[in-house]
Formats: C-alpha cells, sequence, structure tokens
C-alpha cells in the first residue's frame, strides 16, 4: 500500500505499502490523489477491495507453536531535537515546531494543556498549517511574513534530505521516526563491526530518510512505496545524502503484494521496518485496512525474517487502540522464536527555542518491537 503522505500512506510521498500522504496519498504509504496523505479510498472501494481481500485469503495466517517471546512493557520512546528538527512547544490543539530555519505550526489534537511560550514566539512562525484539522483531511500553508519555496534542505543523523511543504501539513518525514531510526543505526553499525552486513526491508518507506540512515551506515537496504512521487524524492534525497552508490533498491508497489511474492522467492532481511496507515490504496486499487490486513502482513513479515535476523519495528500511527492491541499481536506473531516485544508509545519533547529546554512529552505513535535479544 502506499505510504503516507499525509502521514503517508499518501504518508503524498507515502511510506512503504500504500499509505496517503501518510497518511493519504500514495507514496509508499498510499496516498490518497487528492486527500489526505495516508492512502486514500478510491470511488469505487468495492471493487478495489477484492485485490486486498484476495491477497490474504490465499495467504492464511500460519499457526505459530512454541513459547511466546518475553515482553518489555510499557515502553516510551523519546525523540528530542536531533540534527535540523526540534518540537519548540505545544498547546491548544497545535505543535511549534523548527525544521532547519524555518519555525512552523501545525494541529496537534493530543496538545490539550497551554503553550508555555508567549504568543510573540508562535506569531513569529514562518508557516502556518490552516484548514482541515483531520489527519487524513487537505489543507493549505499560510506564510503569514514572506513567502517560502516548497522545499528547503534538512538534516538529520548526518543524512541530508529535503523538507517540504505537503497538502497533508506533514514536512516530507515524521520526526517521532527518529529513535526507531537511530536503533536501526546502531544496530548496523555494531553488525558491520564484526563483519556482516545486515540487510534492511523498508516497507511504506515515504521520502527514504529511514533507508538512507541504514545504508549510509553499511545496510543493503530495500524500500518499499506504493507512491511513484514518494520514490522520486527519495531518489532525490539519495542524491541530496551523497548516497548514488548505495546499495539501496528503490521499489514502487503494494507493500503487500510485494512481501507475498519475496515469501514465495525464499528472500530473507535481517530488519524489517513497516509503518503502515490505518487505510491505504496501492498503485492498482489494493486496498489495505490496518485492522483487517496487519496480522496477515506480520506474518509474512516473520517468514522474510533471516535464521540471525536482529529485528521487526511496528510503528501504528492514528489509530483508535492501546499499543496492548498491537504488542500481544506481534508476541503472537513471533510465538516460538526466543527474543523480547517490547511496546509503547513514541513521544517527542519539547526542547524550547533553543532545542536544550526539557520541556513535555507529546505522544505522537503507538509501536511494538520483536528484537531477536
Amino acid at each position: 500500500m502506499k505510504s503516507r503522505d499525509k502521514r503517508t500512506g499518501q504518508k503524498t510521498p507515502s511510506r512503504g505499502g500504500n499509505a496517503q500522504d501518510r497518511h493519504g496519498a500514495a507514496i509508499g504509504k498510499p496516498k490518497p490523489s487528492a486527500a489526505a496523505p495516508r492512502p486514500r479510498v478510491s470511488e469505487n472501494a468495492s471493487e478495489a477491495r477484492p485485490a486486498a481481500q484476495q491477497a490474504a485469503q490465499t495467504r492464511p495466517l500460519l499457526v505459530r507453536t512454541g513459547d511466546l517471546p518475553k515482553e518489555n512493557v510499557p515502553i516510551i520512546l523519546e525523540s528530542q531535537n536531533a540534527g535540523d528538527f526540534h518540537l519548540v512547544d505545544s498547546g491548544k490543539g497545535l505543535k511549534l515546531e523548527k525544521y532547519g530555519p524555518y519555525f512552523v505550526v501545525r494541529p496537534e489534537a493530543q496538545a490539550l494543556w497551554q503553550p508555555s511560550l508567549s504568543d510573540d514566539v508562535w506569531n513569529g512562525a514562518h508557516a502556518v498549517f490552516t484548514g482541515n484539522t483531520d489527519e487524513d483531511g487537505m489543507g493549505r500553508w499560510k506564510f503569514p511574513h514572506e513567502a517560502l519555496g516548497e522545499t528547503w534542505p534538512l538534516s538529520l543523523l548526518d543524512i541530508d534530505f529535503q523538507g517540504r511543504f505537503t497538502a497533508f501539513r506533514h514536512m516530507g518525514f515524521f520526526p517521532e521516526q527518529i529513535v526507531h531510526w537511530q536503533w536501526v543505526k546502531q544496530r548496523v553499525e555494531e553488525a558491520k563491526a564484526k563483519g556482516r552486513t545486515l540487510k534492511v526491508l523498508n516497507l511504506f518507506g515515504y521520502t527514504g530518510v529511514a533507508s538512507l540512515v541504514a545504508a549510509a551506515a553499511g545496510a543493503e537496504v530495500t524500500h518499499v512505496d506504493a507512491s511513484k512521487k514518494a520514490i522520486g524524492w527519495a531518489r532525490e534525497n539519495q542524491t541530496l545524502s551523497r548516497l548514488d552508490k548505495a546499495p539501496i533498491r528503490w521499489i514502487c508497489e503494494d507493500a503487500m503484494k510485494f512481501i507475498l511474492r519475496e515469501e514465495r522467492r525464499g528472500s530473507t532481511y535481517d530488519i524489517i521496518l513497516t509503518d503502515p496507515p490505518k487505510f491505504g490504496r496501492g498503485p492498482n486499487g489494493e486496498v489495505w485496512e490496518l485492522f483487517e490486513h496487519l496480522p496477515v502482513m506480520l506474518d509474512v513479515c516473520r517468514e522474510l525474517l533471516s535464521k540471525n535476523s536482529v529485528g521487526l519495528v511496528l510503528t501504528a500511527y492514528s489509530i483508535r487502540a492501546s499499543f496492548y492491541s498491537i504488542h500481544e499481536l506481534m508476541r503472537e506473531t513471533m510465538r516460538g522464536t526466543g527474543g523480547t516485544v517490547e511496546s509503547g508509545e513514541l513521544v517527542i519533547r519539547e526542547t524550547g527555542i533553543d532545542g536544550q529546554t526539557h520541556g513535555r512529552a507529546l505522544s505522537t505513535s503507538l509501536f511494538s518491537r520483536w528484537v531477536s535479544q
């Protein structure tokens, strides 16, 4: 399915399968063409739905036996300022962030408290997202002081890429994922130091920042996103990061179709990242519904893990569920493999104007991660 542009599906560029702008449009995560970032639903959903359902029906869940993995819950993984990004302040249903030289205001329903900083600080923002406040809806950007270009340079974890003002409020990457990217980077570098090159599969990969972090650390990467636009942006980011010769396969395809084919081929990976939208659509009308298709997706991902695999990471964004729902699903999926399943929430910590002040934590996503050790 396409990734999220919306927090594509579009994560506009989507993340991996079809997530629309992350959740609305077709980009890695199917993005709705003119709608929300994570893949959108076609008007003829009844016609598109059978394609995804058929794929799931031809791949029943496998019977898993053995002990459940150990568990570590709840875990709060916290991303603070990293490189050119930090969360400045939040409150009144909004968040004030800094992306490189720009201060940006975007809606944030979970910011129920009052802002810490003055109105003068907030009013000095370079860009403000207005209009549809639903995560999967389109809106528009206002530039109170001067017109800004659609893109500008950013850097995180030594990766250079383009920030973007998308119609789904997103900026071309999802900052809460920084903590996962750091984890992948560390695992890849540790393996490299021992003479082993890890193979990483990034599903719903959106604009490729995670894939580039892994490749720069020394991994062989397969990046999957259903959005051609997202893949194009990812390739641009590859060039900006001077990683044109890095071993990255850019795959523009529905995530579910891709992993089913990889399973039939007997392909394996050492680390799998998957950040599916709650709803999305693939390039050929495939429909993704998280609660319906996630169990099969994780089941297939388990089959794609190598004998010496390192981990399987799932992020679930904007769903009405407890992290325990995906935690128990992950444990059942990984039954008999050993290791540990750790689950909880991803949060971003406010760090003030200077990026150094310890402020409140803003919850963004649920996650569950199986690690072999």
